[in-house]
């Protein structure tokens, strides 16, 4: 099992991060009532449009520069191979990313704009390179999107900043696809804040950290989700071990929540985010105020194909 990341770890790599990664604002969501009980945690703004430059480049930089130096790998949606790219860049190294070939192309193009080499692979082989730890046979140091503890470590970051920004916050919504993120972050939180609600965050369509729960041990589910950056199907026993005692609720939401949420911060906070991104809005909506209170939502990433956006924006159908 992987080690729970430690708030002295964290403390260190936000002082790793800090010329490479914004302290990204929170924001109230827009409302015509005037509530502004629920604050976004814009890391739609950090420089690859998600949270995943805190721990790709935190796992980065620790790293042995003989190791570093033969070049990186990782598997990905899309968001961490974005990181990967953007980070590589930044150490003079060469980056390869073993991604779906049903990936968004915004992001496939995102890669090779930043220097990376996407290789693309169905969906069934991604899982595959991963389960099987292919990446042994390979000479590229391999950064793990989830099971990296120095993954978890950097992400943790996002939790100082919440509690320095917030520190009367109530409860706390996180995306969760193979629970990287959800790992540092609440690491962080339980450690400045242990009375903070840490509510994970999975759409129905692929929810295995609550199928995991359920059964007490890692779990595997069928996996269809508009929600690409959290399409996970199983939970690692590595993760699930650091999940444990961390996270409050798990809570799912429909295919069309995302919709909605997606409609809504582009039309009333007109922000561009993903489905995987707008995940936290949508559940802390469905979620009574009283019941969650001074609320913060991770607005994870902003990487969206135009043509979806658009006919997302375009439906009368879908309720913002």
């Amino acid at each position: 099992m992987t080690e729970r990341p430690q708030l002295r770890e964290i403390q260190a790599a936000a002082q790793r991060l800090r010329e490479v990664v914004i302290h990204t604002p929170l924001i109230p969501l827009h409302s015509f009532d005037g509530r502004r009980d629920i604050l976004l945690k814009l890391e739609i703004h950090q420089a690859v449009t998600s949270f995943k430059i805190r721990g790709v480049f935190n796992a980065v930089a620790v790293l042995d520069p003989a190791v570093r130096a033969r070049g990186l790998s990782t598997v990905s949606a899309g968001n961490t191979a974005q990181a990967l790219a953007w980070t590589a860049r930044h150490f003079g190294v060469s980056a390869c990313s073993v991604m779906p070939d049903s990936a968004a192309r915004t992001k496939i193009e995102a890669v090779r704009k930043y220097g990376g080499e996407p290789r693309l692979v169905p969906m069934a082989e991604v899982f595959r390179f991963l389960k099987e730890r292919a990446w042994e046979h390979e000479a590229f140091a391999f950064i793990h999107p989830w099971t990296s503890r120095d993954v978890m470590i950097g992400h943790g970051t996002i939790g100082l900043e919440i509690v320095a920004d917030c520190p009367d916050v109530d409860t706390v919504f996180i995306p969760v696809g193979g629970g990287g993120l959800i790992g540092g972050v609440a690491s962080a939180l339980k450690a400045l804040k242990p009375a903070v609600r840490v509510m994970a965050v999975q759409p129905e369509g692929c929810a295995a950290l609550q199928e995991s729960f359920r059964q007490g041990k890692p779990a595997s589910v069928p996996c269809h989700t508009v929600c690409d950056g959290v399409a996970v199907p199983y939970m690692t026993d590595e993760v699930f071990g650091v999940l444990q005692g961390l996270i409050d609720e798990v809570v799912l939401v429909p295919e069309g929540g995302v919709l909605g949420a997606i409609k809504r911060l582009a039309l009333g906070n007109r922000m561009i985010v993903e489905g995987a991104g707008a995940l936290s809005v949508a559940a802390a909506l469905a979620t009574l105020p009283e019941k969650r209170g001074r609320t913060v939502c991770l607005l994870t990433g902003g990487s969206i194909d135009t043509d979806k956006l658009v006919k997302i924006l375009g439906d009368p159908a879908i309720v913002p």
